[in-house]
């Protein structure tokens, strides 16, 4: 079985790596049959205070029948999608300085509430912090086979990781990783059928000529902007209003 070493920091602060042996599937019929669990090392108290603050926000909050949640890091975090969109259904659940390993450990708060659809975006922070590529590949598909056992009614979609830019000269350690995130996304796109997600290519959509974040979509070659939420809403609204 693929041993899998995570990397867990606290407060952007390494502190350890956990062993962890996630069940991956080699064929379709495994990804049904398989039954897969979060690995009981994670625990709240491995992650930044604001995460914490988050998620003992989020587990108090009350259960809305068909609600669409974002799930994410910063990057959804910044976004107001109810409003985005109109609709009062949706739910953010975006934690800036999130990493897959974080989505894993809080999983629970969005499988109990039976979402209609779930659309995640995680990545570009393992990646920041030198978490391998395949690493943060099985985690996405752990992620999905945790919804999809749990919440079995769920439609997951997962969207590729975005771009990054190194135009203003931020956030070097992200910004570094533009090669990396396309081999990432080729693997989540290849993989869809077989982990049951439908795979949303937003990273085409947010390139300029030269393969990166498009300048007027951020001011920090990282985070969006309002123009390229805008973007994104028009990418997925088919798949929002989609019944």
């Amino acid at each position: 079985m693929y041993t899998l070493f995570l990397r867990i920091l606290l407060s952007g602060l390494f502190v350890g790596i956990i062993s962890v042996q996630p069940i991956l599937a080699q064929n379709e019929s495994d990804v049904r049959s398989a039954k897969v669990e979060v690995p009981k090392h994670l625990d709240d108290s491995l992650f930044s205070t604001y995460y914490q603050q988050r998620v003992s926000l989020f587990r108090t909050l009350p259960i809305r029948p068909n609600a669409i949640i974002f799930l994410g890091n910063s990057i959804t975090d910044g976004a107001e999608w109810y409003e985005l969109f109109g609709n009062d259904k949706i739910l953010n659940r975006g934690i800036s300085g999130d990493i897959t390993t974080g989505i894993l450990n809080r999983l629970d708060e969005i499988t109990i509430r039976k979402p209609s659809k779930v659309f995640l975006l995680i990545g570009t922070n393992d990646l920041e912090r030198n978490v391998p590529q395949d690493e943060v590949v099985h985690n996405i598909f752990l992620i999905a086979q945790i919804i999809q056992q749990d919440s079995p009614d769920t439609e997951l979609y997962v969207q590729s990781i975005l771009p990054v830019s190194d135009f203003y000269k931020k956030f070097n350690n992200h910004t570094k990783n533009g090669e990396a995130i396309i081999q990432i996304n080729k693997l989540l796109s290849e993989n869809a059928k077989r982990y049951k997600y439908t795979y949303v290519d937003l990273h085409s959509k947010f390139i300029d000529s030269e393969g990166k974040l498009k300048k007027e979509f951020s001011n920090d070659g990282l985070h969006l902007n309002g123009e390229a939420y805008q973007q994104w809403k028009k990418i997925i609204l088919p798949s929002i209003e989609h019944n």
